[in-house]
């Protein structure tokens, strides 16, 4: 999102808060008001008190600035409470925001987002506020104060503080674009540690360390110049502040005599440093440092939360928004694909051509850590390979509009706090109308669940669901995304095979709609128009039938695989144990503890009374 965008939201979303603005500014006079009686009261003091024998009249003069005190701090407390109410609304978008981003692409970086990023853009945001607010209503006070002291004094004060916000202000954006530079460098170069540091077995065997060595030197050396950058123009700020707050100070103490000889008082020039020492000064600093550093990273930081790979923005939908139509061209084609996780690592995926059109349904079979997921993660624009091209519904995978052509569902599917209706519409614009809903829900088998809990509108404790019951609920929500291509990275390995067959089946159905399937059952193969099988050099690609013919690697994954009686599971093609213990519970096992269900290494026997019909093993949820 540019800076212009981020702007445009920014005014908005404080448009929409008028009155916590209106009641911020309210609370915010009281700040006037005592930085008013800060100079203003001492220099009476002075001037009608102690300097003209009146000690009394003196003494009440600072018990007034005092009860200013008083009525400052209270008017401080509750301007907390205004900004608390101003910004915890910004944290509650940007939280949304990322986890709606992570759902919909399944992008690694929304846990980070999620953590750390959403919390500096509340916090520097909250300190912004203090600081512009404290700065703006504190300099009309100090102004005000010295204009009611004395004209002459505010022709001393005011154009140096005017001159130091100009340079200020003029630095802003330069200052604002090496902050960014410095923090671009410094992220590339963390990425890169984060690649090499767990690779350095890996780099020492292929004899790679000079090539390596170069490449992380020369990030080192990016931020280096960045960081030097930076502080060389951090210059202006201090200029600023010198300019604006410290040269009043010597102006006035210069200009003295000609104060006090053209009627400014001697309280009145007490008065005068008071303002510019023990206000207007602080507030200045506080801008200067807050204002350069923070704003520029609140502006990174949102830059980063507000990006979205579908286009969405949060003010509603437009032509972006809306998923783009399929093009007349084949849903998913690979080209020569190959793909390999470092430069000296041997390919997972080696050559691979592949062509989809719109409508197809897909198995993608074979050994495990053969490079399955690693084939959804490219086609789902989250890897890019090596050589070749990927392409979906025409258009390049990795591109900027890929959420609107395709939806991941991963093995390990999540859940959001909330109501079971924002869970399942967190990949639309808008809210989905509960008919559509209901009817998602019926087609995939999440019926049974949203009855159990409530209906659409009840909440969701995402620690009381089981890995199956969440993998419904994943799998329903992408069902209900607009989304042509599906891909489902054993999305449906909790369940058990008839729940999985009626979830592939309903998006095998879907008008228009392309499925591929990581196979986590042999019946998943079946169940398909076409297979993939995925061994090292044997790819092979054909119906179930054909692969039986010609493919061993296929007939090996097979076995002598045959049907069973309904109520049962059957064997999962990740584990084929040979002592045919059941991989997932299915119907009739509840409460019954003379069963032993294979739930990792064999050996490890599952606690008896801890089944529930479909679902997770092992005490999930």
């Amino acid at each position: 999102m540019t800076e212009v965008g981020i702007q445009r939201l920014g005014l908005r979303f404080l448009r929409a808060r008028w009155r916590v603005l209106v009641r911020l500014a309210c609370w915010s006079v009281l700040e006037t008001g005592q930085t008013f009686l800060t100079g203003y009261a001492p220099a009476r003091a002075l001037d009608e008190g102690f300097l003209a024998g009146r000690p009394a009249t003196g003494l009440c003069w600072l018990g007034i600035a005092g009860l200013g005190v008083v009525v400052g701090a209270y008017g401080t407390a509750r301007v907390y409470a205004a900004v608390a109410a101003l910004v915890e609304p910004l944290r509650d978008r940007l939280v949304a925001r990322v986890v709606a981003r992570g759902v919909r692409e399944g992008d690694g970086g929304a846990l980070s987002g999620l953590t750390q990023q959403v919390e500096i853009a509340r916090d520097t945001f909250a300190g912004l506020v203090m600081m512009s607010r404290s700065f703006l209503f504190t300099s009309v006070g100090a102004l005000v104060g010295l204009l009611s002291l004395d004209p002459l004094l505010l022709l001393v004060v005011a154009p140096p503080l005017i001159a130091g916000l100009g340079l200020f202000a003029a630095s802003l954006r330069l200052l604002a674009r090496r902050q960014e530079a410095f923090l671009r460098a410094d992220e590339a170069l963390a990425a890169d540690l984060g690649t090499v540091c767990p690779g350095l077995r890996d780099i020492t065997a292929t004899g790679a360390e000079q090539q390596i060595a170069a490449a992380t030197g020369a990030r080192i050396d990016a931020e280096l110049r960045a960081a030097r950058s930076l502080a060389r123009w951090g210059v202006l700020r201090v200029a600023a502040l010198a300019i604006g707050g410290q040269l009043p100070i010597v102006l006035l103490l210069a200009t003295a005599p000609w104060l006090l000889a053209h009627g400014v008082t001697t309280g009145a020039l007490v008065g005068a440093l008071a303002y510019v020492t023990q206000s207007l000064l602080p507030a200045l600093r506080n801008l200067v440092h807050g204002l350069g550093t923070g704003g520029s990273r609140l502006a990174v930081v949102l830059r980063r939360l507000l990006r979205d790979g579908s286009g969405q923005q949060d003010h509603g939908t437009d032509e972006r928004d809306r998923p783009p139509s399929p093009a007349p061209a084949p849903a998913l084609s690979l080209s020569r694909v190959t793909f390999a996780y470092g430069p000296h690592s041997a390919p997972v995926i080696e050559d691979l051509d592949l062509s989809l059109q719109t409508g197809a349904h897909l198995a993608v079979v074979g050994p495990s850590g053969i490079g399955k997921s690693t084939l959804t993660a490219l086609v789902a624009g989250l890897l890019e390979p090596r050589h070749g091209t990927i392409r979906v519904y025409g258009r390049p995978a990795n591109g900027p509009d890929r959420a609107g052509l395709r939806v991941l569902i991963p093995q390990e599917a999540y859940v959001v706090t909330g109501t079971l209706a924002e869970n399942l519409g967190l990949l639309r614009p808008d809210p989905v109308p509960e008919a559509e809903l209901l009817a998602a829900a019926e087609a995939v088998g999440l019926t049974p669940l949203l009855e159990a809990l409530g209906g659409p509108s009840a909440r969701v404790d995402p620690t009381a669901l089981s890995a199956g019951e969440r993998q419904l609920v994943a799998l329903t929500r992408a069902f209900l995304s607009s989304a042509p291509l599906a891909l489902l990275d054993e999305a449906t390995c909790h369940l058990d095979a008839t729940a999985e067959a009626r979830a592939e089946r309903a998006f095998a159905a879907r008008p228009g709609g392309t499925l591929v399937v990581v196979a986590h059952r042999i019946s998943s193969a079946r169940r398909a128009d076409r297979v993939l099988v995925l061994d090292c050099r044997h790819t092979a690609y054909g119906t179930h039938e054909e692969l039986l013919d010609r493919s061993a690697p296929y007939r090996d994954l097979v076995g002598d695989w045959t049907p069973v009686p309904g109520g049962r599971s059957e064997p999962a093609l990740a584990l084929r144990d040979t002592d045919g213990l059941d991989a997932v519970a299915g119907p009739g096992l509840t409460g019954d503890g003379r069963h032993v269900v294979a739930h990792g290494p064999a050996g490890q026997v599952q606690a008896p009374g801890d089944l529930r019909d479909r679902g997770a093993l092992g005490g999930e949820g």
